[in-house]
């Protein structure tokens, strides 16, 4: 097993905006950390900076770039049109020019890679918009979307970036009840959809929930066909073949839009009611997305080096149901060739396969592979060797995100995959969310690499660790150790509002509730708390050379099943639907170093038991209402559910007894509906902490106290 070699590069991206900046304002930062303080302090001439660096276009300039910093209600860049669209096509002539595709594609479905030119995308994008207008879409229209990760879904999105539509996207796997869940609330006109998914080498049929979701949604006038599928047959609805749509080579250029027009809505759930549908702009999405780059050191593909390209190729496996999918998006934009890969990771269910990711990077030529955290431990654990499955000669980095990737995956990565002359390959965890479309966290090719570490806080965020508020929401600020991840300035990429959330109550809640005071921040300033527990680790002396941090998980009861968010109310309606089951509680743990850990406890009806036929029935519920991946990891009967006095489940303190919290800290049990029924957890927690030993349970780790380390 010999290293592969990596081709060649330029700077790094964070040097070459660095010495922009040098060259153009005269600043001049001899650590990263300055940098990331002038970028937090200096709000307006950082994001101003990053429109002038990245040469971002509007046929009218701005009037200013913020108006005030409030969280939430920020307005950006007033006064400037922008289009996602434009921005990507941008990169047409210069990039085809260069013998660099736009795409290149792989699937369970279609073996063989096959490449998509800079000049064809552009030539689909602009028929498709075309045919949107003639149907009737106008801007601010809802576009849905029920599609797998497949070129023809970057095709509908940016057809509808370009006439103002607002897309949304669920995965084919997603069950009826998640994906209307979603879907009803914003009303869509159009919905884009297949009719089988190939997954797990067996062509699954989706024709029945696709019916269910046609009957479902009474605000559809058109359903898109992708991918060869048949006429939904009495649905009322018209029905189209994205192919013909497609088709002609007469079409329409992206329309110029103002900096915050609605680009997508997104869903990132709470742990009660309906899923929350984050409406994300334009502009804050593209600046976000392009100074992601810099992080991730990611460069156009046509970018010269060596007197020739350096034919970046980005990778990162994603269904259309994350968040990362639209991270994809942003490496189109900024001139990079994107892979993409549509179907299992482990390869066919019936003899799995974890090298199948890693020989379609062999195949496609990329050169930035990203992941979900869990993938890696996955390969680790099937003895995976990625240089036996093809060459990965041109890799050079490798993202993760997700959940918090393990030291030990992380070793694994660096071992596997050495660089020639020893060098170890590039590991670049990250840490974000759906909420702002962004990272909080993230890496820096010029700066070392800790395992188990994310190597600094990202431009712009001005994230802190605080501890517990007190009672008037005042949070202090922790270094070296754990505490409530927050954001104390805006940022252009936060939701610009909640669809059906006309006073912001609900967005309020979601962000803002629990800190209303900080260090420098006056009363209705706004401190977005992230939900995640959260260490920052200061280098290199003092001051530090920069700041790197640690993500133990949510410090919520979300669930976060490798990377894609979940609210505990879908998977209640689906386990309590079931006549068997008169209520469920479920809570999500994750634990640095360790796989993710998901056991729901359910309350049956008076004389039965938790068998393994139940067990099956209870599991296919949530497969098929949400999808596999929110199956829960454990089942246990349990005589009731904790509740407080006003009926709500008590998950959040179930899910830190359970991380090993002090029950006296966690449990008030005069302030609980059923108090006798917590008998059970503390005994369940006693019993598997002591039954997996030290080193591995899940029930070790300890959710820190104020100021606390783990």
């Amino acid at each position: 097993m010999s290293p592969h070699v990596p081709f060649a590069l330029p700077p790094p991206r964070i040097t070459r905006y660095t010495d922009w900046l040098q060259a153009t304002h005269g600043l001049r930062f001899d650590r990263y950390e300055a940098l990331w303080q002038w970028s937090v302090d200096e709000l307006e001439l950082f994001w101003q900076s990053l429109w002038q660096y990245f040469e971002l276009q509007s046929p009218t300039p701005f009037t200013r770039v913020l108006d005030a910093r409030r969280m939430p209600g920020a307005r950006w860049f007033e006064g400037a049109q922008v289009n996602y669209a434009q921005q990507v096509f941008r990169h047409v002539d210069v990039a085809h020019a260069a013998g660099q595709p736009a795409l290149v594609f792989m699937g369970e479905a279609e073996p063989v890679p096959r490449e998509i030119s800079w000049p064809e995308l552009r030539r689909q994008v602009r028929a498709l918009a075309r045919q949107l207008k003639a149907l009737g879409v106008q801007r601010g229209d809802r576009i849905a979307a029920w599609l797998p990760n497949t070129p023809d879904a970057i095709v509908a999105f940016l057809a509808c970036a370009s006439v103002g539509a607002i897309w949304s996207v669920c995965s084919p796997d997603m069950g009826p009840v998640a994906v209307l869940d979603r879907f009803r609330q914003i009303e869509p006109v159009l919905l884009f959809a297949v009719d089988h998914q190939h997954w797990g080498g067996v062509r699954h049929d989706r024709r029945a929930v696709l019916a269910e979701l046609l009957q479902g949604l009474p605000s559809l006038r058109d359903v898109v066909l992708v991918g060869g599928g048949e006429r939904p047959a009495g649905s009322g609805i018209h029905a189209h073949d994205l192919t013909r749509l497609t088709a002609g080579h007469e079409g329409i250029d992206p329309e110029w839009l103002p900096f915050n027009h609605p680009i997508w809505i997104v869903y990132s759930s709470g742990t009660t009611g309906l899923p929350k549908a984050i409406v994300h702009g334009h502009g804050g999405v593209l600046l976000e997305g392009l100074k992601g780059g810099l992080h991730n050191d990611v460069a156009p593909s046509h970018e010269l080096v060596d007197g020739g390209p350096c034919g970046e190729r980005f990778h990162w496996f994603t269904s259309t149901g994350w968040i990362v999918w639209n991270g994809q998006l942003a490496a189109l934009a900024g001139g990079t060739t994107v892979c993409l890969y549509d179907g299992s990771p482990a390869g066919p269910a019936s003899r799995p396969d974890w090298g199948t990711l890693w020989r379609f990077a062999d195949v496609a030529g990329v050169s930035w592979f990203g992941a979900g955290a869990a993938f890696f431990a996955s390969c680790l654990k099937a003895g995976v060797q990625p240089l036996r499955e093809g060459g990965l000669r041109r890799l050079r980095a490798i993202g993760a995100t997700g959940s918090p990737l393990s030291a030990d995956a992380q070793r694994w990565i660096v071992e596997q995959l050495p660089l020639a002359g020893g060098e170890p390959i590039w590991v670049n965890p990250i840490s974000g969310g759906t909420d702002f479309a962004g990272a909080f966290v993230a890496g820096l090719r010029t700066l070392p690499v800790v395992a188990g570490e994310m190597q600094v806080r990202c431009l712009g965020a001005a994230v802190q660790a605080f501890d517990e508020p007190d009672a008037q929401g005042r949070g202090r600020p922790l270094l070296d150790a754990v505490g409530e991840l927050v954001c104390t300035e805006p940022m252009p990429s936060m939701p610009l509002y909640f669809w059906n959330d006309p006073a912001g109550e609900r967005l309020h809640a979601s962000y803002f509730d629990l800190y209303r005071h900080g260090p420098g921040r006056g009363d209705g300033a706004g401190i977005w708390r992230h939900g995640d527990w959260i260490r920052l680790i200061p280098h290199g002396g003092q001051p530090p050379s920069h700041v790197s941090a640690v993500i133990y998980g949510r410090s919520d009861a979300t669930i976060n099943r490798h990377g894609v968010r979940m609210g505990t109310a879908e998977l209640y309606r689906a386990v309590e639907a079931l006549p068997e089951v008169l209520d469920s509680l479920v809570v999500d743990l994750e634990v640095l170093g360790r796989e993710s850990w998901m056991p729901l406890f359910v309350v049956l009806r008076p004389g039965l038991v938790l068998d393994d036929a139940l067990q099956e029935r209870i599991r296919q519920a949530v497969r098929e209402a949400l999808s596999p991946r929110h199956v829960p990891s454990t089942l246990h009967q349990v005589p009731g559910i904790p509740r407080t006095l006003s009926g709500k489940k008590m998950e959040l303190p179930v899910k830190k007894l359970l991380l090993g919290a002090d029950p006296a800290r966690v449990l008030n049990r005069d302030a609980m509906a059923d108090a006798a029924c917590v008998d059970w957890y503390l005994a369940f927690a006693r019993d598997h902490a002591t039954a997996a030993g030290a080193s591995a349970a899940p029930g070790t780790f300890r959710v820190p106290d104020a100021g606390g380390a783990p």
